[in-house]
């Protein structure tokens, strides 16, 4: 049943209401056609609740622009939603992928190499891998009812493949409902090849103004972190704070162990408890995701002047690249006909009650992990 505009609604109820359920809920798509957006096809996904959310399919069915009560999630870059024309992967010796990333909520690393460039076995792998510049095929939206609930649903494949190389196809389906502050990514990735391939991969998920702010914090399940290097190590104990935009900040990343509950789900959260979310003060991002699928989970902090954004990272690698995953003993193979599951969600904190409900549950989950 519907949880809408503060009651719970019938199927019946609603569709007496409207002429259309596309006046309350629906999935727009459209392509942009201007400077190095022009021919992206773009979904549009609106719930009802407040939260609405663009799905780019000529970007690997990412989610770029996202909002919820006209409050955006998600950091934006100044590249715009560039088509995947203009992706050059090696290009800049091999951080070319930066020119092509308009930050968004969901950014997608992988299939092969996902982390920071580097060669490996003489070839040069650029920033990130390539799948988030891979346009989707059959691409498939529907809304229907299941009941008295109405679902949103996206559904589509991407294909990295090469001659005399890799051959992985990522299925992804996104999926949320009438009257949600959330979603849900499931994606299948799954070795199309005769020899097993090396598989890495890693969800970008960008956090940006107003849940980013100057005394915002990240809450999570999350039981220790280390830093990345020696930049990141001065700033540990401030790992868990932002702070205002700091023009020259540099960079840092931690990698958390995160902890999960009773059903395997670990969790974290950007909240700033000042912003007023049209729900009272207090307004957060946080994403939930399955360790035993994603066992690694990387915070990049990023507090500079116009790059004001905190990634949250749940991914089945670090972010060194693969040789140095490869040396670790801890590098992902697919085996030929091999598929893997990935879950992740994504939704909104707004107000007070909200906020400390999640923040007690991270500290339940915290607490019964050191008990166990």
């Amino acid at each position: 049943m519907a949880q809408l505009y503060g009651r719970e609604w019938t199927r019946t109820e609603l569709l007496a209401r409207v002429g259309d359920i596309s006046q309350i809920a629906r999935i727009k798509p459209y392509r942009l056609i201007e400077g190095y957006e022009e021919g992206v096809l773009a979904l549009d996904v609106t719930t009802g609740s407040g939260l609405t959310f663009t799905v780019l399919a000529s970007r690997g069915l990412d989610v770029s622009s996202a909002n919820y009560n006209g409050r955006s999630l998600a950091w934006r870059s100044a590249t715009t939603d560039s088509h995947p024309s203009y992706f050059d992967h090696e290009g800049e010796n091999g951080r070319g992928w930066l020119r092509a990333f308009y930050g968004g909520l969901v950014v997608t690393c992988g299939l092969t190499w996902a982390g920071a460039n580097d060669t490996d076995n003489g070839q040069q792998y650029g920033l990130h891998g390539r799948i988030s510049n891979t346009p989707a095929t059959n691409v498939h939206w529907d809304g229907f009812w299941e009941g008295d609930d109405y679902y949103l649903v996206i559904t589509g494949k991407m294909r990295e493949a090469t001659v005399f190389g890799e051959n992985l196809q990522l299925t992804r389906t996104i999926t949320t409902k009438l009257g949600s502050s959330s979603f849900y990514i499931h994606d299948e990735v799954e070795n199309l090849g005769f020899k097993p391939t090396e598989h890495m991969m890693l969800y970008h998920i960008n956090i940006g103004f107003p849940a980013v702010n100057d005394n915002a914090e990240i809450i999570s399940t999350s039981r220790s972190a280390v830093a990345r290097d020696p930049i990141a190590e001065a700033l540990l104990d401030k790992c868990y704070q932002l702070q205002p935009p700091e023009a020259g900040f540099q960079e840092t990343c931690y990698f958390h162990d995160l902890t999960t509950d009773a059903e395997g789900y670990a969790t974290a959260a950007v909240v700033d408890r000042e912003t007023e979310s049209g729900q009272g003060k207090g307004f957060g991002v946080y994403c939930l995701y399955k360790p035993s699928q994603l066992p690694r989970f990387i915070e990049w902090k990023m507090m500079d002047a116009g790059t004001y954004v905190v990634g949250m990272e749940p991914a089945n690698c670090l972010v060194m690249g693969r040789p140095n995953e490869r040396t670790a003993g801890t590098l992902q193979v697919l085996q030929p006909s091999e598929v893997r599951t990935y879950d992740v969600e994504i939704g909104v904190l707004a107000g007070e009650k909200a906020i400390e409900d999640y923040a007690s549950n991270c500290v339940s989950v915290r607490e019964g992990s050191l008990e166990s």
